[in-house]
């Protein structure tokens, strides 16, 4: 396999910002707000808007953690082998304007997913989903409200997001078979 480096830590950090504020735009006042990071690279997602949410407009914003291996579809043969994780959702999600986030998006089923298991903690008001990466080919309706880059690939491409959190350092890698 190739890979081919397509996003730097300095773009990424560019794209999370450009996230953060998209979301203070279209959220006239973020106290109702609640982030949830979708298991894993989401949630590091998730915390690090929460921070420039707290560095710009001085409000702490609730960060949750979303496990959905439960919830996916096309992975029932895998779920009898799956580690279960444990969903941290701090708040109750009654009323509350909830963004999911989550690395790439790509045929939709993890979203479809997310939403299933967001309905078991509350009703929120409202749900948006920010995404770091669209990468296309969607197999369900699912559209991010909003996205930090754009990265139109072919079906035998795979996007893999590196993040300091886990992985030591942050970048956006393509790969190809090839």
């Amino acid at each position: 396999m190739k890979s081919k480096e397509v996003v730097d830590a300095l773009t990424m950090k560019r794209a999370i910002t450009r996230i953060t504020y998209e979301i203070i735009e279209r959220h006239q006042g973020i106290e109702n707000v609640v982030l949830i990071g979708i298991k894993t690279r989401g949630i590091f997602i998730a915390q690090r808007i929460a921070q420039r949410l707290k560095e710009l407009e001085n409000i702490e914003v609730p960060v949750g953690e979303l496990d959905i291996t439960l919830y996916r579809d096309d992975k029932k043969q895998e779920l009898e082998e799956a580690e279960l994780h444990d969903s941290n959702i701090p708040v109750s999600l009654e009323g509350k304007e909830v963004i999911l986030i989550d690395d790439v998006l790509f045929t939709g089923r993890t979203i479809r997913a997310a939403l299933d298991a967001i309905m078991d903690f509350g009703r929120p008001k409202r749900i948006g989903l920010a995404v770091l990466v669209d990468r296309g080919h969607r197999e369900l309706p699912v559209r991010a409200d909003f996205v930090g880059k754009n990265i139109p690939t072919s079906t035998k491409e795979e996007i893999i997001v590196e993040m300091q959190e886990l992985d030591g350092r942050d970048r956006i890698v393509i790969k190809t078979e090839g």
